[in-house]
């Protein structure tokens, strides 16, 4: 990191929380805390006037996290995100990544997994927490039609099953759309296609629904980590 700290803000309504991520992440030399907040529009103000590294903070924070998340990452794409929170709501984890966070952190993580988190995602990395991810594969699927017809997969197109299998591979969208060599949009695009045929409701569930047609015991096939890495790749 050059020994120039990154540069760091951090945004949660309990200061007593905010001085124990300070302790955490200036502890090694690496991070800087330069400014606090208590809420979603402390987070505009400070990532438009500061611009940092990186903009920790919680979801439920007055004002909407979520909804803080997706400006900041509109209007300042360097700006990284990290969701560091006690929502174990798995709406709030498919809604912060898909608004652009880096990572959903619980903050149940002690400090030294913290700062391991988000060194990794300085490195580039996107985290989503494993035992959140877990809960995602516990859920029944919701691929029904509306005569209660189960949808298989073999009624998607080859570019949408194409998407799909490299999606399962843990690429994000900017690296689908790099090897297959078409837009991110288009990406997107036919992502929300299969997903919307699958009568699936996120990114994860569809590549559940693609083991199950070929015949895999989910658990087996689909761990924590894994379910982590295709929900990260929505970025």
């Amino acid at each position: 990191m050059n020994g120039v700290p990154i540069r760091v803000v951090l945004v949660d309504e309990h200061s007593f929380f905010r001085e124990g991520v300070r302790t955490a992440l200036e502890c090694s030399g690496e991070f800087k805390i330069v400014a606090e907040g208590a809420n979603a529009e402390d987070a505009l103000r400070l990532a438009d006037r500061l611009c940092p590294n990186f903009l920790i903070m919680e979801v439920r924070i007055p004002g909407n996290g979520i909804e803080a998340s997706r400006s900041i990452a509109k209007a300042h794409p360097t700006v990284k995100v990290v969701l560091l929170t006690a929502s174990e709501s798995e709406e709030d984890l498919t809604a912060g990544m898909a608004a652009g966070a880096k990572g959903y952190v619980l903050k149940s993580v002690c400090g030294a997994e913290l700062l391991s988190i988000v060194k990794a995602i300085a490195q580039g990395e996107s985290y989503a927490s494993p035992a959140m991810a877990a809960k995602m594969l516990k859920r029944p699927l919701a691929a029904k039609t509306t005569n209660n017809q189960t949808i298989s997969i073999t009624q998607l197109t080859v570019r949408e099953e194409q998407i799909l299998g490299l999606v399962e591979k843990g690429l994000s969208n900017k690296e689908v759309a790099r090897k297959l060599n078409i837009s991110e949009k288009t990406v997107k695009h036919y992502m929300t296609l299969a997903m919307q045929k699958l009568k699936v409701r996120n990114r994860v569930e569809a590549v559940l629904r693609r083991k199950q047609e070929q015949g895999f015991w989910i658990e087996a096939v689909v761990t924590e980590q894994d379910t982590s890495r295709i929900l990260a790749g929505a970025n």
